[in-house]
C-alpha cells in the first residue's frame, strides 16, 4: 500500500518529468534519412530559432539532406551543415519554420543519480519520453574511426534505435546531452554538452566541419612516483602507450613508456586533457611537452599537425 509520502514523492517525480516533456518534445524532430545504404531513422533538436538542428553525425552520414518532422505535425527538408564523426555531433540547417530551440545545459555540473529524460523517436515511435537516472560520468564511446568520445554520459533512462541524436535533458528541461548509443540493456550513452561540444557546435555551425590537431600518441592516466605528484600538485600523467610512427610525436621524440604530465607548461593528467589542448590554435604551433621518463623530466617540442580521419 503507498502511503501518503510515497504518493507525494511520485506527484513529484511524475510532475518534473511531464513539465520537461510539455516544455522539450515540441522541439525534437524525428528524422528520416535515406541514402545508398537504405532507409534509416533517427532524431534531432531544435538549436536556434533560425533553424539550426543538432543530431548524432551517425544518423546523417552518407547523407545531404533530411527529413524532419516535429510533433505538432511541421514537416521540414534540412540540409546537413556539417558532421563531426570525432565527436559524433553534426548540424542540420532546416528549409523552413521550426518550433523554439532547446535550451543548453552544463554536462560538467552534473551528478550520478539526478534525473535525466530522454526525448526522441525510437523504433519509428514519434515522440517517445523515458526516465531514469545518471548511471555514471566519464565514460568513454570508440567511435567507427577508431577515436574515443571521452566524458560520455550513462544513463539507465530506456534507449532504442531512432533515439540517437535526442535529448537527453535534466530535471530543469536543459539538453545536457545527445542520446547517441545503446551499450546495453540498461545502459544508454549520450554525448555531453560541455564546453567543449559548444565549440565543436559552434564550428560546425560556421565553418561546416572540426579542426584539431593531432599529435600521434595513444595512452592511458597513469600514478606518478609521489615526490613528482607532490611537486606538481596531482597524483596522475598520461602513460603514452604508443606512438605513431612518422607522427609529430614521433619526430618530436616521444616514447612509449613516457608519462605526460605538461602540454605547453599546463599539467595533464589525461587523454581527454590532452585533446582539449589539441583543436585548431595548436596546428601548426610548437608545443613544449613535458614528459617523466627513467627518473627525469624531459622536454620535446612537437608541432601539431591537422587531425584527419587517415590519421586518427
Amino acid at each position: 500500500m503507498i502511503d501518503d509520502r510515497d504518493r507525494e514523492a511520485l506527484d513529484a517525480y511524475s510532475e518534473a518529468v511531464t513539465a520537461v516533456v510539455h516544455q522539450v518534445l515540441p522541439s525534437v524532430a524525428s528524422l528520416r534519412v535515406r541514402s545508398r545504404l537504405g532507409d534509416g531513422a533517427g532524431s534531432a533538436s531544435v538549436l536556434t530559432a533560425d533553424g539550426f538542428l543538432l543530431t548524432s553525425a551517425h544518423v546523417v552520414e552518407g547523407v545531404n539532406t533530411v527529413v524532419a518532422s516535429f510533433a505538432d505535425g511541421n514537416e521540414v527538408t534540412a540540409d546537413v551543415v556539417g558532421r563531426d564523426a570525432f565527436s559524433d555531433l553534426a548540424v542540420l540547417r532546416a528549409r523552413g519554420e521550426v518550433p523554439s530551440p532547446v535550451a543548453l545545459g552544463d554536462a560538467s555540473k552534473l551528478q550520478v543519480g539526478q534525473l535525466v529524460i530522454a526525448v526522441g523517436n525510437p523504433l519509428g515511435l514519434a515522440g517517445s519520453v523515458t526516465a531514469g537516472i545518471i548511471s555514471g560520468l566519464g565514460r568513454s564511446l570508440p567511435t567507427r574511426q577508431g577515436r574515443v568520445v571521452d566524458e560520455v554520459i550513462q544513463t539507465d533512462a530506456a534507449l532504442n534505435p531512432g533515439n540517437s541524436g535526442g535529448v537527453l535533458a535534466d530535471s530543469r528541461g536543459r539538453m545536457i546531452g545527445v542520446n547517441t548509443a545503446v551499450a546495453g540493456i540498461g545502459v544508454g550513452l549520450a554525448v555531453p554538452i560541455n564546453e567543449t561540444t559548444e565549440r565543436i557546435i559552434s564550428a560546425l555551425m560556421t565553418a561546416g566541419r572540426v579542426r584539431r590537431a593531432w599529435l600521434g600518441i595513444a595512452g592511458s592516466q597513469a600514478p606518478l612516483p609521489p615526490a613528482l605528484a607532490a611537486k606538481l600538485g596531482r597524483r596522475e600523467g598520461l602513460r603514452v602507450a604508443q606512438v605513431v610512427a612518422g607522427s609529430p610525436a614521433d619526430t618530436a621524440g616521444l616514447r612509449s613508456g613516457d608519462i605526460v604530465v605538461a602540454v605547453a607548461g599546463t599539467s595533464l593528467g589525461s587523454s581527454t586533457e590532452l585533446q582539449r589542448r589539441m583543436m585548431e590554435d595548436a596546428i601548426g604551433r610548437r608545443v613544449e611537452i613535458t614528459v617523466w621518463r627513467n627518473g627525469a623530466l624531459v622536454d620535446v617540442v612537437a608541432v601539431p599537425r591537422e587531425l584527419t580521419e587517415s590519421s586518427s
